[in-house]
């Protein structure tokens, strides 16, 4: 659970983005405190996304703060000529904040093994025989360590995305950010990247998650956000967000989800 006086993991204050004229974000306020599970949900096009990948410094916002445990990012330039002013920066903080995507992104050419291996190797500069032992504890830890020496083809998406997970922890980040990692499987694979996702947040691992999976984000989040159409519509503890919702918004949302 959230350790206190340490700030929090991610800070985002007031944040703006848009894509030529359309503002996608519009004034995002939020915190990603140290071993809590903050999730994001809402409709396509709400922002949730957009936002994960500003967090992680993979797109550019136009103005507003982020915060990487209570460290400024450093900006030059403004409006859609603002970016990140130090690489170095950039780099470091995003070694800390490991990304898991819808697709698993897993190198074709490489066994899984290799792809555990790969970022730690070249990226962090760490010993191979020593991020060997540690991918495949974490292959084992997500239930695919008889997989190592197999190729992603070979996999299941289920299989694949789990692959994916042992390689975000094999960084050893500060926090995963996980950006929809179900919903490119079928419900019996999806069930299989859940367990994996509960057993990490009841490890007391600091994550962001956005996702389309209602029970999933009530079982494991500590804090809900809801986004619509670029702004913080709700948020709180999941059994206010999704037992007693305020807004007709949400009401409307969650009965749709419900329905689907």
């Amino acid at each position: 659970m959230h350790v206190p006086d340490t700030p929090p993991v991610i800070e985002i204050r007031d944040l703006h983005k848009s894509y030529g004229a359309l503002e996608v974000l519009k004034g995002i306020g939020m915190t990603a405190p140290r071993g809590h599970v903050t999730s994001l949900i809402g409709s396509s096009g709400s922002g949730k996304s957009t936002l994960l990948r500003c967090c992680n410094l993979l797109e550019d916002s136009q103005s507003g703060e982020i915060l990487f445990e209570g460290e400024p990012i450093v900006w030059k330039g403004t409006g859609h000529a603002r970016q990140p002013a130090d690489r170095k920066q950039v780099l470091r903080i995003r070694t800390n904040l490991s990304m898991v995507f819808q697709q698993f992104n897993l190198w074709a050419h490489m066994t899984i093994l290799q792809n555990v291996m790969e970022a730690p190797v070249t990226v962090l500069g760490r010993d191979r025989a020593e991020v060997e032992t540690c991918a495949r504890e974490y292959l084992d830890k997500v239930g695919i360590g008889d997989k190592a020496d197999a190729w992603p083809a070979q996999l299941s998406g289920g299989q694949q995305q789990r692959a994916a997970i042992a390689r975000a922890l094999c960084m050893e980040p500060r926090a995963l950010l996980f950006d929809e990692p179900t919903s490119a499987l079928d419900p019996e694979l999806e069930q299989e990247v859940v367990r994996v996702i509960k057993a990490l947040a009841e490890e007391g691992r600091t994550m962001l998650l956005v996702t389309h999976d209602m029970r999933l984000a009530a079982d494991v989040s500590d804090h809900v956000l809801f986004l619509h159409q670029g702004l913080i519509e709700e948020e709180g503890p999941p059994e206010a967000v999704f037992g007693n919702p305020r807004t007709d918004r949400l009401r409307q949302f969650l009965s749709a989800t419900q329905a689907a």
